[in-house]
């Protein structure tokens, strides 16, 4: 669909309206949806609102950096987020070990996502995935995030009705300004039905604090290896399943590299790593974030941008999106994802040979299915493979 090379870069002539409202939802849907839970870690093992502080400084730092970087090295919209099954991860142990050991596991995660990525091994397995299965397992993702504006319609119906019916509206006639027509309409009936609270917000600027790493074997096998494990299968994996499945041909290994190096700078500071993202870049490589499929990677550029700026500003985060109502973010979140769901599907279902592995994937990921730690895209996979093995090994 669109080439690696950086040939004839254009970010401002090639950006539109449509990629600028497509970065700024995939950046509130990356935040929305697990920065409660850093929140829940840290406190939970008595770290101090400063050392909160810094941890999501560093994780948006990287994050904007990379973003931005990456999607203009290969000119397509790759997408990093923190990791979200990690942060969750973090609740429960973070408060077991020293937080300089939990700071020396980050670093020793972090080297071996740099290892992954230098050797090319994830590239390899990512290579031999079909891109059936690679687009359910897209789907199955993406679906439980999709079908959230249905739940949300029973709590504000109005709210969330309105805005499905502008999007559908104004789809009809004018396709690239469906999803920000239904985010200014969303905004604007919270404002007249007074669910729109600014009463805690105020702005404070984000100081990095520094952390000395200390190494143990508890940390590392209790934080280090776990925090590796569901980063490569519920992260990576996904995040290059979204960029195949939406025809974006770019090497693996070197944004595994790249992103892996970034952990490793910023984990003194706090960050626990980070990685592609999955569903928030479904946001950008898909057909709302630009008509022009080479010029998404503007939407991946604005994301970072607003990453950086969300950064900066970290301590006032949790006050800016406790202002909104969960109803509209969920909302916006699933329209802007419609696209790629489609798309997903359609790709799952186009080989004959593989519908029914598709399916499997499809439904086991979309499932939330957790064994071992390991959550369900990983298991989606494994699921699929294992039936189209068993369905079509030496089958002519």
């Amino acid at each position: 669909m669109t080439d690696a090379s950086p040939a004839h870069l254009r970010p401002l002539a090639d950006t539109s309206p449509s990629a600028v409202v497509a970065g700024f939802i995939a950046m509130m849907t990356g935040y929305t949806s697990s920065l409660v839970l850093m929140f829940q870690a840290g406190q939970a093992a008595g770290l101090t609102s400063a050392q909160i502080s810094s941890w999501i400084w560093a994780l948006s730092i990287g994050m904007a950096v990379c973003s931005i970087g990456l999607s203009l090295r290969y000119r397509t919209p790759i997408t990093v987020a923190w990791s979200t099954p990690g942060a969750a991860l973090l609740i429960t142990s973070l408060g077991h070990v020293n937080y300089s050991e939990a700071i020396g596991a980050y670093i020793t995660c972090a080297v071996l996502v740099v290892i992954c990525g230098l050797t090319g091994s994830f590239e390899k397995l990512v290579k031999r995935l079909p891109s059936s299965l690679a687009a359910a397992l897209l789907a199955g993702i993406l679906f439980k995030i999709g079908s959230e504006i249905f739940v949300a319609a029973q709590h504000r119906t109005l709210l969330v009705l309105g805005m499905f019916f502008t999007y559908l509206l104004v789809k009809r006639v004018s396709p690239r300004y469906a999803v920000l027509s239904a985010l200014v309409l969303g905004t604007l009936l919270s404002g007249l039905m007074g669910l729109l609270d600014f009463s805690q917000f105020h702005l404070e600027v984000a100081t990095p604090v520094w952390t000395t790493p200390s190494f143990s074997l508890a940390a590392t096998i209790s934080i280090g290896i776990p925090l590796f494990v569901v980063a490569m299968t519920s992260q990576n994996m996904p995040g290059i399943a979204v960029l195949r499945a939406d025809g974006y041909q770019v090497p693996a290994s070197p944004l595994i590299s790249a992103t892996g190096l970034a952990s490793l700078v910023l984990a003194p500071f706090g960050s626990h790593g980070i990685n592609l993202a999955a569903i928030s870049a479904a946001i950008c490589t898909g057909p709302h974030a630009h008509e022009d499929p080479s010029k998404r990677y503007t939407a991946a550029v604005w994301c970072g941008i607003f990453y950086g700026i969300a950064g900066v500003f970290g301590a006032t985060l949790a006050a800016l999106f406790a202002a909104l109502p969960k109803e509209l973010v969920l909302s916006i979140a699933a329209l802007a994802l419609f696209g790629s769901i489609i798309n997903g599907l359609s790709i799952a279902m186009n080989e004959p040979k593989e519908r029914e592995a598709a399916l499997i994937t499809f439904m086991v990921t979309a499932s939330g299915f957790t064994l071992f730690s390991v959550g369900s895209a990983f298991w989606g996979i494994v699921a699929g493979v294992l039936t189209l093995m068993i369905l079509n090994w030496r089958k002519a």
